[in-house]
């Protein structure tokens, strides 16, 4: 029998403590003696049992209660010494499940995974690899616990040359399973901000909800937590609107776009419906107005119904909407619409009907207001709909760059299949010109791919087999068959488009301000209306009921919470957008609020300042054979991805050293490796202070040390049997844009903070070359930590630009991380803003654009609320003492469909923006020509 264990499952179903009895009743069948625990509130079940892995999970689907797909799995791998073995057990893994996340140690012999595997096809996976699981003790894990673990791993990782591979590092967020998921659906039926409320809290109070976004711009809702799909479409049809589930960015985007162009079409029509009737009828009253008497009131009449017919055709949906929204107690801009238009038509029927009983004063007839009013509002909703399909260009830009089919190679057999059929393994065969349509590893044929809309690199990159190839980029003239190891979402361009759509899609907290005066606008704006006509019933000038009519008409017509609804959103998408033509990926409308307000920068040296990619170019051997400690290093470093580690390796390849035997290898946070060679003798390889804690006499060193430091050398010792025996220099390029970007940054009035984990000297030397009168050396990820903590202590804003991996605690610190690289998903986690590309200059243009678009935001929240402050208060008659006339509905209504133009027409010249890149001496940063086709 099994020894007992404790295993942990997120069980999405487990609603109540009925669930967890229903669930202890099955798994007791097959283990009597299991201890049950669940908490629903937290789907979380613990399960003490002997059952192992498969068991358990088979019982839950038994039970009708599945744990979620991904889980956690701690495994016990006893030939696991290095980490060039945890990277070919990722890789295996990951040939399976390619989201699968593996970190081991290999001091502990210990592999945390997460993965959709089962528990067997995990081990399988692992003893074909050749690195079959001991009988340590193997468990799953909770997310919780694997998250902490990474982050514990990772908040001591520094700049020393061995750290573990890139995947040991945290991510400062919950592992994939714990992340709740993000659902994005389509909402329609919404006309006003005040729809958005609405939708929002409904979708809010849906159990499983976390947090919702519903963005009046897009006509979207994004949804995060792990409520059923079905439960939230109901909660949105419950209040009157519809949703439908964005399952394909693509098709959802060309959908929305033809319903646009639908729903521009009718209102344009309508529109000229109800003016062809409104303007007539209005200039022929210049020279007949009859009164509502005798054969007058036939007249009037016919022209009521022609009226009737226009709110009935081309107006309908505004009094359908607003019944709707009658019916669950809600109010929107189509209430307010519906009110005006319907309550002059009927007090001008009431005239007709009854007009020889009343006074001459009370015999005014409206019927033209209403139609104007409602082909003024239509025509400005046409219009408003044709400016607001330019906002979402960047997002539709980046869709394009997704082929549609692939041409598959399966059982011998060339294919062309939809894209959405590309599973991962599939051969590929991809022609010249043509555009890559999943992420791939070569498998043969040679070429040059144009990868510029991702790295802005202009110049083609030669691919051959075992090359790494990406979706949306463009084969050169050679023919390439490759092996598909991301597809649809999972790609990099996938990625990327996710995180445009999602920033897109949030708004910065500088609308929380607008969001909450639209939520109580339109009922606020119905009491002031019925206020005013008590006001001028009671008080105002002769004839009273007409003003009081006029009036309280007018108020519910001119009241705009279009324009407050849009003022935010609408700016956010083109920012955003601009952002991702400049190959900057911003998170959430928080980073790009927060971005604006920089005042200081904190960068790393490593990869951001530099190319990333070190050489060895100085080799001093103190004591020994140059060829046999090459070797010695050649272990040390197997399988790190440090890039300090592949200077080495590369450098003992190219000497032609062959790896040596260790054993006892470990490694020592902010300092290097451990390890003993084969015949017992103790290795260290890393910076001074790891040499000198162990004893280790450096004084044959210090001066070859300091030579190397003075010409911005990293310095890299070696000792063997606690003597000193080699010190080796790497160099590592500055960028060159890197001395254009931080002037550019200076100029932008950032201070620009530099902090790295290398020497004193190196560091001087590099900041010396840069132009950063502000730097720090020798740093842990923990002093970087607080070394931005003091600094924003003292009120500054920091930004902190990292490469996303040794960085990421710092990252997540800032006030705004940057994530400079190739956006991998590490960085994507870690930092409010990626850069696609490894330029400086994209966080100037980041931060330029951020300054821009809250400034347009500001000009739209001040023009919105401004309307709203003076059209109101005068449409409530206000002015009349002084001017003795009263706001016509009809300039009303055309005034109210104006502000919605004007807000999103200033927004709109975000697209004209510049940044500073683009105009001045940092000219060569602008994307280039495929990012511009594809994004701009």
């Amino acid at each position: 029998m099994n020894a007992r264990h404790t295993l942990e499952r997120r069980v999405p179903g487990m609603n109540c403590q009925g669930c967890v009895a229903t669930i202890r009743h099955t798994i007791q069948v097959q283990d009597a003696e299991a201890e049950i625990t669940g908490t629903p509130a937290e789907k979380r079940l613990e399960v003490a049992t002997r059952l192992n892995d498969d068991a358990l999970d088979e019982a839950l689907i038994e039970a009708g209660y599945p744990a979620a797909g991904q889980q956690h799995y701690e495994r016990h791998v006893p030939g696991m010494s290095c980490q060039g073995c945890v990277g070919r057990m990722r890789k295996a893994i990951q040939a399976r499940d390619p989201d699968a996340e593996v970190a081991g140690t290999p001091a502990e012999k210990r592999l945390d995974i997460t993965t959709m595997l089962s528990a067997s096809e995990l081990d399988d996976t692992l003893v074909e690899a050749g690195y079959p699981p001991g009988d340590g003790e193997d468990e799953a894990t909770t997310d919780s616990d694997a998250s902490r673990g990474a982050e514990a791993r990772g908040a001591n990782e520094s700049e020393a040359p061995h750290p573990q591979a890139s995947d040991d590092a945290p991510s400062n967020e919950p592992d994939a399973e714990k992340r709740p998921a993000t659902r994005r659906f389509s909402i329609s039926g919404m006309t006003c901000a005040s729809c958005v409320k609405s939708v929002q809290q409904a979708i809010e109070k849906t159990p499983g909800v976390i947090s919702a976004e519903v963005n009046f711009g897009t006509h979207t809702a994004q949804v995060r937590g792990s409520a059923d799909p079905d439960a939230l479409i109901h909660a949105v049809e419950d209040v009157g609107y519809g949703a439908e589930p964005i399952v394909d960015m693509r098709e959802a985007e060309e959908a929305r776009a033809r319903k646009d162009e639908q729903t521009y079409r009718q209102r344009l029509r309508g529109s000229l419906l109800s003016l062809a009737l409104a303007v007539p009828l209005m200039a022929s009253m210049f020279v007949y107005h009859p009164q509502p008497v005798g054969g007058g009131r036939l007249y009037w009449l016919a022209i009521g119904l022609l009226t009737l017919a226009v709110m009935a055709y081309p107006g309908r949906h505004f009094f359908v909407n607003a019944w709707k929204n009658f019916r669950h107690h809600q109010a929107n801009m189509d209430t307010l619409i519906a009110m005006g238009t319907g309550t002059a038509w009927l007090y001008s029927m009431a005239v007709v009907a009854v007009g020889p009983w009343l006074p001459e004063v009370a015999r005014g007839i409206y019927f033209e207001a209403s139609a104007m009013v409602i082909g003024l509002v239509l025509l400005g909703n046409a219009l408003e709909l044709r400016a607001r399909g330019r906002t979402s260009e960047a997002l539709k830009r980046l869709l394009d760059l997704q082929s549609r089919t692939a041409r598959v190679i399966r059982d011998g057999e060339e294919r062309e299949v939809d894209i959405d059929e590309v599973r991962q393994g599939d051969q590929i065969r991809v022609r010249p010109g043509e555009r890559l349509p999943v992420d791939g590893e070569v498998s043969e044929g040679q070429s040059h791919i144009d990868e510029s809309m991702l790295t802005g690199e202009p110049v083609p990159v030669a691919k051959g087999e075992g090359d790494e190839v990406s979706a949306g980029t463009v084969n050169g003239k050679g023919g390439l068959v490759y092996r598909a190891t991301r597809v649809g979402a999972n790609t990099r361009l996938g990625q990327i488009t996710e995180q445009v759509a999602s920033a897109q899609a949030s708004r910065p907290p500088i609308g929380q301000l607008a969001d909450k005066v639209s939520s109580i606008f339109v009922p606020s704006v119905m009491i002031i209306a019925v206020l005013t006509a008590l006001a001028w019933f009671n008080f105002g000038a002769e004839p009273r009921v007409t003003h009081m009519l006029v009036t309280a008409t007018t108020v519910l017509i001119i009241a705009c919470p279009c324009a407050l609804g849009l003022a935010t959103p609408i700016s956010t998408m083109i920012g955003v957008g601009k952002a991702a033509e400049h190959g900057v990926l911003v998170r959430n409308g928080d980073a790009l609020q927060t971005a604006s307000k920089l005042s200081t920068l904190v960068v790393d040296k490593t990869g951001t300042l530099t190319e990333g990619k070190p050489r060895l170019t100085e080799a001093e051997v103190l004591d020994g054979d140059e060829r046999t400690l090459l070797g010695l290093v050649a272990a040390l470093e197997r399988g790190s991805e440090h890039p300090l580690a592949e200077a080495l390796m590369t450098h003992a390849e190219a000497q032609g050293a062959e790896p040596g035997e260790i054993t006892g290898f470990d490694t020592v946070t902010g300092g290097g490796i451990t390890a003993s060679t084969a015949d017992g003798r103790p290795l260290l390889l890393g910076n001074a202070r790891l040499l000198e804690e162990a004893g280790v006499v450096l004084d044959a060193g210090r001066e070859i040390a300091g030579g190397l430091e003075e010409k911005a050398r990293t310095v890299v010792y070696l000792a063997v049997d606690g003597r000193l025996a080699a010190v080796f220099g790497i160099s590592d390029p500055l960028r060159h844009d890197t001395i254009a970007a931080v002037k550019r940054l200076q100029a932008d009035g950032l201070t620009v903070v530099m902090l790295t984990g290398d020497n004193a000297h190196t560091a001087a030397a590099i900041a010396r070359e840069v132009g950063i009168d502000d730097f720090r050396a020798g740093l842990l990820p923990e002093d970087k930590l607080d070394e931005i903590g003091r600094r924003q202590a003292q009120g500054e804003v920091v930004g902190m630009v990292g490469d996303g991996i040794n960085d990421a605690p710092a990252l997540a610190r800032a006030d705004v991380g940057f994530a400079i690289g190739q956006g991998t998903d590490v960085a994507i986690e870690s930092a409010g803003i990626t850069l696609v590309r490894g330029s400086l200059h994209g966080v100037a243009a980041a931060i330029e654009i951020s300054r821009a678009t809250l400034t347009n935001i500001k000009q739209n929240l001040v023009g919105a609320f401004g309307y709203n402050v003076l059209g109101i208060p005068i449409a409530a008659g206000v002015l009349y003492p002084f001017t003795g006339t009263l706001l016509s509905p009809m300039i009303a209504g055309a005034a109210m469909s104006l502000s919605s133009i004007t807000v999103v027409s200033n927004a709109n010249r975000l697209r004209l923006f510049r940044t500073r890149g683009d105009t001045d001496a940092g000219k060569e940063t602008s994307p280039p020509r495929e990012t511009k086709e594809a994004l701009s």
